[in-house]
This record gives structure tokens, C-alpha cells and sequence, in this order.
């Protein structure tokens, strides 16, 4: 992935997570990812995310991965 695209997948866990009201320790516990990479994919300079852990936030999220994927 780019880093644009990098960044907007950082923003959209971000709303994402905040609508919900969730914290980053809860998405961690949600999605069985660890917090710390939590807080790396919604820095500013977010690293590219695997597939798998996509999958793994979007299921966290209750939500399809083309919905975790539509960016604004």
C-alpha cells in the first residue's frame, strides 16, 4: 500500500473505533491485535497493514472488509 492509502485506512479505524465509543485497549481485545500495533496503524505515519489484520478489525468492527475499506 502507498502511504496515502496508508493514512486514510488509519483514519477510518480511527472513526471507526471512536464512533463506537471503543478504546485502542478494546479494539486490541476485540480484534486480537495487539494495542501497540493498534495505536501504529492509526499514527500518522502508519506502517501498511496485512490483509489478515484488516480482516481481523473488520470483524472487530462487525463490519464487511469493503466497508472497512470505503475511504471518503
Amino acid at each position: 500500500m502507498n502511504i496515502e492509502v496508508n493514512r486514510k485506512l488509519a483514519k477510518r479505524i480511527r472513526e471507526l473505533r471512536e464512533k463506537r465509543g471503543l478504546t485502542q485497549e478494546k479494539l486490541s481485545e476485540l480484534s486480537d491485535i495487539d494495542y501497540k500495533h493498534i495505536q501504529l496503524l492509526e499514527s500518522k505515519n502508519p506502517p501498511a497493514a496485512k490483509l489478515d489484520t484488516i480482516d481481523k478489525l473488520a470483524k472487530a468492527f462487525n463490519i464487511t472488509l469493503s466497508k472497512l475499506l470505503n475511504f471518503k
